[in-house]
């Protein structure tokens, strides 16, 4: 992936809410065969942009929680 790609989204509740949008689509009866796998694809980097985020804010939230552990006088 090059510099210059565009994100999957603006940021993670942009993605969820795009996820909702998706299921919601899904979940009716009347889906266009043609439609669903082009809904299945989005979803699925939907999905790996989410996963992403998450684990990068866990990384950082490690990362502030360790320092702080480092703050400590024995």
């Amino acid at each position: 992936m090059s510099a210059t790609t565009e994100p999957v989204a603006p940021g993670y509740a942009a993605a969820l809410s795009e996820l909702e949008s998706i299921l919601q689509s899904l979940e009716r009866s009347d889906v266009d065969v043609d439609v669903l796998a082009v809904q299945v694809k989005r979803a699925a980097e939907l999905i790996s942009f989410c996963r992403d985020r998450i684990g990068n804010a866990r990384l950082q939230i490690e990362q502030v929680v360790a320092e702080l552990g480092d703050d400590r006088t024995p």
